[in-house]
Parts: C-alpha cells; structure tokens; sequence
C-alpha cells in the first residue's frame, strides 16, 4: 500500500507539471500573440472579421466596416491577449483568465471556423476540418478553468495557501465559537513552496529574451532584405490598404446591366501571361494564383468597387465556388475563344465544340459572352463571318448580352460589313511608346496596332466599348495606359491586376475619370 500511494503520489506531481507546463505554453502563445499585433503598427482584425461567412458573418462584417468598432475590438484583442498570457503563465486570477480567453476562441472559431466550403480561407497553422487551434486551446482552457484554484502552483495557489494558513491561526469569535468550528490548522507556505509556486515567472524572462533575439533577427530583414516569416500566400486580404482608395468607381450600363468603369481581366488568375521573353512568368503566375488566391483576389476587387471579372470558361467552376461560398457576387463576362494552339501556331476548334464552351459559360451564369479577340480575327480574315453569326445567335437566344472582339480593326470593319451588330465591342487599345513597340519583330509585344485608326473608328459607333490590352502587358504603367483608353473613347477599361495592385490601380482610375479627359472626343456610350 505504501509503494501504491508513492506511485500516485509521483503520477500526481507529473501531471500538475504538464498541466502547469500546458497552462503556461497556451498564455506564451496568447502573450505573442498581442505582443505581436500590438508592434505590427498596422494589425487590424477587419479582414479575418470582414471575410466571415458563417452564420454570424452579418454581425461581424458589420464590425469590420465600421472604423470606430473595429478600432475598439482590435483595443479588446491585444490588449486581452497580453493581460491573458501574463495570468496564464504566472497563474494569476487563472479562472477568470481561462474564461476570458475561451470567449476570444469561440469568437475567432466561429468567425471563420474551418468547416469544408464555407467562406474564404483565412491564414491558419494548416488545413482543418472542424478542429482546429482554437477550438483545441477552448477545450484545454475549460478544462484548466475547472479545476480546483490550488491544484496548480502559481500565483493564485501562493495567496490562497497563505489566506488559509491566516484564516486557521486566527481565533474564532467567542460568540460564535460553538457555533461555527475553526479552520483545521495548516503550516503557513514555507520559502519551497514560494518557490514552487513562483517558478513560472521564469518563464517570462525567458520570453523577453525570445522576443529580443526575434527582434534582432527582424533587424536583419529589413537590412538585407529578406523576410523569413510571411509571404504573400498569408494575407487574406489587406485591409491597411483598402484605407488608401479615394473613393468609389464610377458604373456604366451596357443595356440593363451595370459594370465598373475598371474591369478585372482574368488571364493572369488563369495562369496567363504575356511574358514576352521571360519565359518563367506564366509558371510563376501559376503558381501565385493557387484557389485561394483567386478568391482574395476577387473579393479584393469587389471591396475596391470593381464588381465584373472578365474570363474565360476555364474559371466558371471556380466563380460558382466563390458564389455558393458566399465570398462574394462579382458578375463575370465571358470570352469564347474558338481557336486551338498547337507548335505551328493557332488552329479552330471544332464549330460543335466550339458552341459547347459558349454554352459553359452561359450555363455557369455569365453576365455577358463576348466572341474572343484571336478568333474574330481568324474567322473573319478566313472569309467565314456566318461563324461568328452563329455563335452570337446562340448567346441572343439565351438572353445574355454579346459581343465581339478584336485585336485587329479590319475584324470590327469585317463584322459591321456583315450586318453583325452586338451590344457591345472589345477592342485593343494602347499607343506605341514603348521600347519592345519599336522592335522589327512581333515577340509577343504589341496587340492595338492602329489606335488611331481605331480612335476615330469607334467615335462613330453607337455600342459601349470595353478597351483590353491597355497597358501592352505590362508594358505601359496604369496611369499612362487608363487615361489613354479612355480619353480615346473607351467606356470600360479590362486590366489584369494582381492582389496587392488592385487599390493602387483603382485610385489611378479614379484620379483620370474625374480629371474630366479633356481630350475625350466620343461620347460616353455606357
């Protein structure tokens, strides 16, 4: 019997060490982690609440897009996380530091709780399925909160021992001495047990020391360059930066329907790139663009005020995703391209299947198909326009807007001698003052090559134009290649934009539509 109690008791003093030590990991983890929002400068949890979409996303939405609010929640965060860390890991008031801190988990879980296809992902330690950080973390505070306040050493089991020790040496009053017995008596805490229960505050030097040698390592980043902690990948959306748009963008109609004066371009969300030589580029967009960076991407662009993404069929399921998750509605305008790309250059696809992509697109819900620029070219320079009458009846008959595109003027001049007349057009449009414009050959560089012509062409055209190709791929800078399109008579600009570029583009935007584009000569038609 006497070996049995020995080994409880050892079994005992283990595990009051790992539930010490587990108390103390978990208030480490929330101290660093107000620590660390707090020095940021720039830490705002507007965009982990703002890409709620669970059943409370409403609710918290609403706090993301209220300045005052979000203010005083961020105030709340880190300041509970460091007063919650620093009970935790001297145990202090732990009971009360548990609680508090399960009521920050279950706000963050159920915020944004990883359960499959809802909302947009948030960055996280790795991918979960209903368990995940904070729900571990709830469960262990509940369970340290449970017990007993003198289980585990720390501050609260010193005063604790002391006030009992106190309250067993003082004499009970006489008239109540028969009455209510005196406490058993205890030995007051002696220096070991001090030490016992004191022995976390350690810890906490041991935390400073951490930080400084972070920060150190932090100085080395910014001196060379590097950065060793975080990547584009783990920003959900960069909400410091949306505080920086001037304002909201203008809207034009193409009949009954409304669209952004800027347009999302799809090519690089869909992994392409007109790289010119630099043959990486498209591998590298790929990878960029993984599934959550489109959707980021996408909301990104929706918070700046563009509401339309212009792309081909490849990306209709992954629109449907983004809409049944309820991440966003930004409508979608779809090119349909009928042309193959093989080692000898473009060829047409099959008529049939051709029609099948158009279909694709309209069946996941386009706003509007617009005939592909390469082939209205092809089709019209190989003297076969009753193609592309046959695609546009097949887009009418599913009462979706249409319309054609071009690389080349000829094409448009081709379509309008064929009675085509659609609702609207999408054209090139950029100048020619660029080096690579000026090289003797074609390397994949230049793709308006009359803008003049084209100008002049479109001022006598009654249907709204969407520009593409503004900026020559990257050739041209937004705030040469936007203002140039529009006062060229453009109503709507289509520019490929990255994530961190989107409030810089739009504030671009907005700064040449309300310049007044002096040399704008066509009417607005949209």
């Amino acid at each position: 019997m006497a070996d049995q109690a020995s080994e409880l008791g050892v079994v005992g003093r283990l595990q009051r060490a790992l539930l010490t030590l587990l108390r103390i990991a978990i208030g480490w983890h929330f101290l660093y982690e107000g620590h660390a929002k707090f020095f940021s400068g720039s830490w705002t949890s507007a965009g982990y609440l703002d890409a709620s979409r669970w059943f409370l996303g409403g609710a918290f939405q609403w706090m993301a897009s209220h300045p005052a609010v979000i203010a005083l929640v961020d105030a709340v965060n880190i300041g509970g996380q460091i007063l919650i860390g620093l009970l935790l890991i001297t145990g202090t008031l732990t009971r009360a530091a548990s609680l508090a801190a399960i009521v920050l988990l279950l706000l963050y879980y159920l915020a944004n709780p990883p359960l499959v296809g809802l909302g947009l992902a948030v960055p996280a330690d790795g991918h979960y399925l209903v368990v995940d950080r904070n729900l571990i973390e709830l469960l262990t505070l509940a369970f340290l909160a449970a017990l007993p306040a003198t289980f585990l050493p720390g501050v609260d089991r010193w005063f604790l021992r002391r006030r009992q020790a106190a309250l067993a040496e003082a004499p009970a009053p006489a008239e109540r001495a028969e009455v209510r017995p005196r406490p058993a008596p205890a030995d007051a805490p002696g220096r070991r047990e001090m030490l016992a229960n004191l022995a976390s505050l350690p810890f906490l030097g041991a935390f400073a020391y951490a930080l400084f040698k972070k920060r150190q390592w932090s100085s080395y980043e910014d001196k060379n360059l590097v950065d060793a902690v975080t990547a584009a990948s783990t920003k959900t959306l960069d909400v410091a930066s949306l505080r920086d748009l001037k304002g909201a963008l203008p809207m034009g109609k193409i009949k009954d329907k409304v669209f952004s004066r800027l347009i999302l371009g799809g090519n690089l969300l869909s992994g392409w790139a007109h790289s010119r030589d630099l043959i990486y580029v498209s591998q590298l967009v790929k990878a960029y663009h993984n599934k959550e960076r489109i959707f980021a991407t996408l909301l990104m662009a929706e918070k700046c005020g563009v509401n339309t993404l212009l792309t081909n069929p490849i990306l209709c399921s992954l629109i449907e995703e983004y809409w049944k998750r309820r991440i966003g509605k930004i409508q979608f305008i779809s090119d349909c391209a009928g042309l193959d790309y093989d080692d000898k250059g473009a060829k047409p696809t099959p008529f049939d299947k051709y029609l099948d992509k158009v279909r694709r697109a309209i069946d996941y819900g386009a706003v509007a198909c617009y005939i592909q620029g390469e082939t209205a070219d092809y089709y019209i320079k190989e003297g076969q326009p009753d193609r592309l009458a046959k695609v546009i009846e097949l887009i009418r008959k599913n009462r979706v807007l249409v319309g054609i595109g071009a690389h080349h003027l000829e094409t448009l001049q081709g379509c309008v001698a064929a009675g085509m007349t659609p609702d609207f057009w999408m054209k090139t449009m950029h100048h020619h003052g660029y080096w690579s414009a000026r090289h003797p050959e074609w390397h994949d560089n230049m793709y308006c090559n009359t803008p003049t012509e084209t100008a002049a062409w479109m001022r006598e055209r009654k249907e709204p134009w969407i520009a593409f190709k503004t900026m020559a791929a990257g050739a041209i800078h937004p705030k040469e290649a936007f203002r140039y399109a529009w006062e060229n008579g453009a109503d709507f600009v289509c520019a490929g934009m990255y994530d961190f570029q989107l409030v810089e583009d739009v504030n671009i935007a907005l700064d040449a539509l309300g310049s007044g584009l002096s040399q704008r000569q066509r009417p607005w038609m949209a």
